[in-house]
C-alpha cells in the first residue's frame, strides 16, 4: 500500500523509562503512565546525611530515579551548608550512569583488572568525555591480575588520566561489611585501609576537586 507506515512496538524489556519516546512521538501515540517503582529516603548516618532509594521487587533502576536522588541531595546539601556530594553510580553507560555523571565535578572510575572491567572502563571514559567531566582512575583488587592492572594503567596514561590509587584484595572488606563498619574502622592498619586513605587524599588534590 502506498504511503503505508510500519507498525512500531515498544519493547517493555528494553525500555529504561527515560520517556524520550513520549516527547518525540509526533502523534502523541505513546502512553507513559506514572508508576511507583520504589521509594526514596533521607537517612542520618554517623558520617552525615545520605539520600538513597529502595526499589520494589523486580523493579529496575532508571535515570529518573537517580536524577531525583541527586536533586534531593543537592537541596539537602545547600540547606545544611554541605560543600561536597558523593554520588555512587552503577557500572555501564545506561541512563542511570548518565544521570550520575551529568553535572558532576569529577568522576572516579573504580576498575577491576578483568576483561569486562577494562571494557567498562573504556566506555565510562568515553561517556565522561562526552559530558566534559574530568576522570580519575582507581584499580580495585589490582594484585589479582597484575597484567590486566598494567593494561588499565596504560589506558589511563594514554588518556592522561590520573591513577589515584591501587587497592589490594583484602578479605577484611567482607568482614567489615558483616559488622556494618567501614574498612578503615575495622582494620585501620591493613594495607587496603591505608591505601583508601591515600586515595582520598589524592582525590582531594585533583584540580577538578580543588576548584570545586
Amino acid at each position: 500500500m502506498v504511503g503505508h507506515q510500519p507498525d512500531f512496538v515498544v519493547d517493555e524489556i528494553a525500555c529504561e523509562g527515560c520517556g524520550v519516546c513520549v516527547d518525540f512521538c509526533p502523534a502523541a501515540a505513546i502512553d507513559f503512565p506514572t508508576k511507583t517503582c520504589g521509594q526514596w529516603f533521607i537517612s542520618d548516618t554517623r558520617f552525615g546525611p545520605m539520600v538513597h532509594a529502595r526499589l520494589g521487587i523486580a523493579e529496575e533502576n532508571s535515570g529518573k530515579l537517580v536524577t531525583l536522588v541527586r536533586k534531593e541531595a543537592r537541596q539537602l546539601a545547600e540547606a545544611r551548608g554541605i560543600d561536597l556530594i558523593i554520588t555512587d553510580g552503577p557500572p555501564g553507560v545506561g541512563c542511570p550512569v548518565i544521570a550520575s555523571v551529568g553535572g558532576a565535578t569529577s568522576v572516579l572510575i573504580v576498575a577491576e583488572p578483568t576483561v569486562s572491567g577494562i571494557h567498562d572502563m573504556a566506555r565510562a571514559i568515553e561517556l565522561c568525555r562526552h559530558f566534559k567531566v574530568p576522570v580519575m582512575v582507581c584499580i580495585n583488587k589490582y594484585d589479582l591480575n597484575p597484567q590486566n592492572s598494567a593494561k588499565i594503567e596504560t589506558m589511563a596514561r594514554e588518556g592522561e588520566l590520573p591513577v589515584v590509587g591501587r587497592v589490594p584484595f583484602d578479605p577484611a572488606f567482607t568482614r567489615a561489611m558483616v559488622q556494618g563498619r567501614t574498612l578503615v574502622e575495622f582494620d585501620a592498619k591493613g594495607d587496603a585501609a591505608k591505601q583508601l586513605k591515600t586515595i582520598w587524599q589524592a582525590i582531594l588534590q585533583v584540580p577538578a576537586m580543588t576548584a570545586a
